[in-house]
């Protein structure tokens, strides 16, 4: 090997040990490396894969499986195969239009869904709901984590502190202008990005009021949710400013219509390759768990972005 093969080799080599021994210093969340999901640990040094399971008749992205639980169980157990980290099941559609389902219709399509996933897999569960009985009903059954689009805004007090706050499990919260039927039909902020991390900010403070730990609370900027696509694209453009929480950050945009509006994809279930680009975008923006329904593109993704951000970060210019 000549001179300049081995010098760039030793530099190449330098460079990844450099890599390798900031990882700590990566961390998407230095409050708190480790996120405990029940048994299990997250390592927020390192991104992870939320796989969605739709247990609805009326999904936008067209994989609702209400009615189709054995069909449900098998995508969980699919999406871990692929690489998932945890699995998020929801039973109430909340796509722009989309109606509120019932409460017991609602516990029938996602109850047996999760106690089947809980037996099977060995990763968290995440239960995807506004109300609080089915919060109560998915915790029961196994879940380690709640993710609600509505910011816990739908459960009184009482049932946050007897309830919520004597448990571990981790909570999801998201901000959303308005409610899933009426969301887009006219959307509007005086700035959006201050408007969400206010939002987000009393959320929070009304959680540790209840009695709920600070270091269980996970926030979602709601991309999508009682948005203009302008507004969408001003928050994915400054996701790093959602650190002043101080919490992990999530974030959902598989399949979603920003997608088709940058693209021209009309079709959510074609628009996997564009989500897997946001999904990159959010790693190198310090994003803690994407929420995807392909998971083995996104897999290879986020594989690319946090070993791009890794040596990025431990290369030295000479």
């Amino acid at each position: 090997m000549s001179d300049e093969k081995e010098q760039a080799e030793r530099q190449r080599a330098t460079a990844f040990a450099t890599a390798q021994s900031h990882a700590a210093d990566l961390c998407t969340s230095s409050e708190q490396p480790l996120l405990q999901c029940g048994r299990y640990s997250l390592d927020l040094r390192q991104p992870h894969l939320m796989g969605i399971i739709n247990v609805t008749p009326d999904s936008f992205s067209g994989d609702g499986l209400a009615g189709f639980q054995q069909q449900a169980v098998a995508q969980g157990l699919r999406m871990v195969a692929e690489g998932a980290d945890l699995l998020d099941v929801g039973g109430e559609s909340t796509r722009p239009g989309a109606q509120e389902v019932s409460l017991q219709e609602e516990l029938d399509r996602v109850i047996p869904v999760i106690a089947a996933l809980v037996s099977q897999v060995d990763r968290p569960i995440a239960v995807d709901t506004r109300k609080a009985e089915v919060m109560q009903a998915a915790l029961q059954a196994g879940a380690t984590m709640i993710n609600d689009v509505n910011g816990l805004q739908g459960v009184s007090e009482q049932f946050a502190q007897r309830v919520l706050a004597p448990r571990h499990e981790p909570i999801v919260l998201m901000h959303m202008q308005g409610d899933p039927a009426t969301m887009q039909q006219a959307p509007c902020y005086q700035d959006v990005l201050a408007e969400v991390i206010d939002f987000l900010s009393a959320r929070i403070r009304w959680c540790e009021k209840q009695g709920i730990a600070r270091q269980r609370l996970i926030v979602d900027p709601g991309i999508g949710f009682g948005k203009k696509q302008e507004h969408n694209m001003l928050l994915l453009c400054h996701l790093r400013a959602l650190k002043v929480l101080e919490l992990p950050i999530l974030l959902g945009v598989s399949r979603k219509s920003v997608i088709g509006w940058l693209s021209g994809e009309q079709e959510p279930q074609k628009r996997d390759v564009g989500s897997h680009v946001l999904a990159a975008w959010a790693v190198l923006s310090g994003v803690s768990i994407i929420r995807v329904h392909d998971v083995q593109g996104a897999r290879q993704a986020l594989a690319v972005a946090n070993g791009l951000r890794h040596a990025c970060h431990g290369l030295q210019v000479g």
